[in-house]
């Protein structure tokens, strides 16, 4: 959950905004396969991802994340893997910049029911496809980077 709009200070007066993602993934005969989902407005291919919250630690905001938007559970990483940086609109419609700090989750369980079914679509695919359809940069090379022999597996 984000602060109300009209508690924040102007994008100048602010820290860099921070949000935390899960890289969901799994093994498939050896290989690692990942999860990504599409955004709910522009239907972009992004992976789960979503603002602090204060009663949770930083990997705990986005297994929730994960949960949420892609109906998935699993053994997620306590430090993050990387981070990249991406567009963010505001409610109050201003454009910003956030540095997103990734965690690996190793999917163990799909739902059937989750909170935002039926409003993304998801899908698994190889690291590198997955970097075909993302426009982050620095996503682009985290999923590369799972791509490489044994990466999931560390």
């Amino acid at each position: 959950m984000s602060p109300s709009p009209a508690r924040r200070p102007p994008l100048s007066k602010r820290k860099s905004l921070t949000q935390y993602a899960a890289l969901p993934f799994r093994l498939e005969n050896g290989r690692p396969r990942v999860m990504l989902v599409t955004t709910r407005g522009k239907g972009r291919w992004i992976i789960p991802k979503g603002w602090p919250e204060k009663a949770l630690e930083p990997h705990a905001s986005a297994a929730k994340e994960a949960y949420e938007e892609a109906g998935i559970l699993g053994k997620m990483g306590e430090r993050p893997i990387g981070t990249y940086r991406c567009k963010k609109r505001l409610t109050t419609g201003e454009t910003t910049i956030c540095k997103v700090k990734t965690y690996l989750l190793q999917v163990e369980r799909q739902l059937r029911d989750w909170p935002e079914k039926g409003q993304r679509l998801k899908r698994w695919m190889a690291p590198a496809e997955a970097a075909r359809l993302v426009s982050e940069e620095g996503l682009i090379r985290l999923l590369l980077k799972l791509d490489a022999p044994d990466a999931a597996r560390a």
